[in-house]
């Protein structure tokens, strides 16, 4: 427990830089809603600025990722933190579509880059699986909160409510970062290990990771719109979407729990087969059962898959830069899956969004499949 990073005060700042990093994922859905509702841009537009803060991001993780060990860490992710708070701030005093691009590819820069470095910090500690789940189950209890708060202030504060919480989130990261952030940081931690070209094994299962978020973002963007066009009724898919964010804290505590019963490659090869199972059972049923259970249970099967994926890559790799590039696997894929999703949809259907998440989720599995290369990691489940 000597260790920073393994007490609970290490614990609970790396949740918050976490939870900081990672909120486009609980927030997107608002995101779009309001720049369309508030703003009044179009779906294109509002999807544009989305997927400008997520391009910034994956950018800024592949940059950082190689190089975590050389910065100084606290003063990175503090210093990243401090200015997407202020390039999100600056969103809700314009309305001007250019400066808010442009604002829009600084917070995701500048976020990512924080978020980067603390995934690193995460892949040094002593146990990167289990306190991965820790800071994974941290983000599933901010989402609730965030999702049950944030919608009710835009709505009586106004649109720019929205960019202002993102702001105040990311000032309250830099400022407890800056005062609390592990004191032995990523480089010290893995100074003596070897820093040359990255195995084959770790690219393969940083693709399978990029294709699972794939098939993540292309199905999660259209669960409300596949219960509507199935005439569910807006009350019924709101109380699975309310519903869904209760399960989504169940799988990082169960991935803590099972790290040394299960092999991590059974639960990767597993991950992606579910994925399509759960996509095939919600666009190809016409009932209510079929779609709820795959809805509930969609994002849980990711989290609960990449946390074992997180720990297998810091057991290959530890650098650390693979585990720092995590931001870059899950954005790849939040940025093209909504886009990617919403042409098969237009071309063939939401029945052909299913078949092509299978596709997808085929290779995964493919890329998580265990080779000669990686049989040592294989194992120790």
């Amino acid at each position: 427990m000597n260790n920073p990073r393994e007490n609970w005060r290490g614990r609970a700042v790396l949740m918050v830089a976490h939870c900081a990093g990672m909120v486009d994922l609980v927030a997107l859905p608002v995101w779009v809603g309001v720049l369309v509702a508030g703003y009044g841009l179009d779906p294109q537009q509002a999807g544009g600025l989305a997927t400008l803060f997520l391009v910034g991001a994956v950018c800024a993780s592949l940059l950082v990722a190689p190089r975590s060990a050389r910065l100084p860490a606290r003063a990175t992710v503090a210093g990243g933190y401090a200015v997407a708070a202020l390039a999100f701030g600056a969103v809700g005093l314009t309305q001007d579509y250019t400066t808010m691009a442009l604002l829009h590819v600084v917070a995701g820069l500048s976020a990512a880059t924080a978020l980067s470095v603390t995934h690193a910090t995460i892949g040094a500690s002593a146990n990167p699986h289990r306190l991965f789940a820790i800071v994974g189950f941290a983000l599933g209890v901010f989402g609730i909160l965030y999702m049950g708060a944030v919608p009710k202030i835009v709505a009586a504060v106004g649109a720019p409510a929205l960019f202002w919480s993102f702001a105040a989130i990311m000032a309250f990261a830099a400022c407890v970062v800056a005062i609390g952030y592990p004191a032995q940081g990523v480089a010290a931690a893995i100074s003596q290990q070897a820093a040359g070209r990255l195995p084959r094994s770790v690219w393969r299962v940083a693709i399978g990771v990029s294709c699972m978020a794939l098939v993540q973002a292309m199905m999660f963007a259209f669960v409300e719109r596949i219960g509507a066009e199935r005439g569910f009724g807006a009350a019924t898919v709101a109380g699975v979407l309310i519903a869904l964010g209760f399960v989504n804290l169940l799988p990082a505590p169960l991935a803590a729990l099972l790290q040394k019963r299960v092999n991590p490659r059974l639960v990767l090869v597993c991950g992606p087969i579910v994925q399509a199972l759960l996509a095939l059972s919600m666009t190809q049923g016409q009932t209510f059962a079929p779609y709820a259970v795959g809805a509930l249970l969609f994002a849980a099967v990711m989290i609960f898959t990449h946390t074992f994926a997180f720990g297998l890559l810091a057991a290959l790799d530890p650098s650390g830069r693979a585990v720092g590039a995590t931001p870059a696997m899950l954005m790849i894929g939040a940025a093209i899956g909504p886009i990617l999703g919403g042409t098969v949809v237009k071309l063939a259907g939401y029945p052909s969004l299913g078949l092509a998440a299978a596709a997808v989720a085929a290779c995964a599995v493919a890329c998580f499949l265990p080779h000669r290369a990686d049989r040592a990691v294989l194992s120790h489940p």
